[in-house]
């Protein structure tokens, strides 16, 4: 048998040619598609007067479902100028094909909990959240897993169909809570006075604070101190930094007032013999 060298090398030829022009136009239609829908989310999200987190949470989806049909047709395309047939492949797979339709029902359970959770509008991106076991910001509601920032930096990939139960902490107003002690031999009801002092002020002069801050009163006896508990609304995620404001400026208040918060006290005791 004598194989025509020069044709088959022709064939690689142009089959290499159009493969990677094939590749080029992937790379240049997938950023300018991205660029593309952010715009019109962008301005449709204005123009319905969307919240900010809704119009990224959509426009976010919607690169998810892009980069999953381009990366599809990219696929069939590459397949197809091969000759090669994807249907009888994946049909004569046999275990591999037995794995593929055990997969699928997963991604279906994530890409049907995922419409769900968009459509009911439990989460969106930039909030604070805790949803199949991790806790934190919503980076991407994606067609298969949502991408949940911790607080420690650590980016998260939950898959769907195990979000069970969504606890949404940004949604409305939120509580900033301060416990702070003071020593048991401390005036409660002039401590109290100098501690509402503070939150008066803080009442007036910060844009954080919805409501509040109140000092609530005594919380709880310990075992070298009496806790007084003080609360206040705040906006979003906006909590922790009101807390450590507050926190400090308490402390400051109480030592101008000379009232003790107690600290742990170690006692050194010296037994001495006396030798005879």
């Amino acid at each position: 048998m004598n194989l025509d060298w020069s044709n088959m090398l022709d064939n690689v030829i142009t089959v290499g040619w159009k493969v990677a022009f094939i590749v080029i136009v992937y790379m240049i239609v997938s950023p300018l598609g991205k660029k593309i829908i952010q715009s019109i989310i962008g301005k449709a999200g204005k123009k319905q007067k969307l919240s900010e987190g809704r119009t990224k949470t959509l426009e976010r989806l919607m690169m998810n479902i892009y980069a999953y049909v381009l990366g599809f047709v990219l696929i069939a395309t590459l397949f197809g100028l091969l000759d090669i047939e994807i249907a009888p492949l994946i049909a004569g797979a046999g275990i591999v094909g037995l794995a593929i339709g055990f997969g699928a029902q997963g991604l279906v359970s994530d890409v049907v909990t995922g419409f769900f959770i968009l459509l009911e509008k439990q989460v969106e991106v930039d909030e604070y959240v805790t949803a199949g076991g991790m806790n934190g910001i919503v980076e991407e509601v994606g067609l298969r897993t949502t991408k949940i920032r911790g607080l420690d930096g650590t980016l998260n990939f939950v898959p769907n169909r195990y979000i069970t139960t969504i606890s949404n902490h940004s949604r409305g107003n939120m509580r900033a809570l301060v416990d702070i002690g003071i020593s048991y031999d401390e005036n409660i009801d002039e401590a109290i006075k100098v501690l509402q002092q503070v939150c008066e002020e803080f009442a007036q002069n910060d844009e954080r604070i919805k409501e509040g801050p109140d000092v609530i009163g005594v919380n709880s006896l310990g075992s070298s101190d009496v806790v007084i508990r003080v609360l206040a609304q705040t906006e979003n995620m906006e909590q922790w930094g009101v807390e450590r404001d507050i926190r400090k400026r308490l402390k400051e208040a109480l030592d101008e007032a000379g009232i003790e918060i107690p600290y742990p006290h170690q006692v050194n005791i010296t037994k001495h013999v006396n030798h005879q």
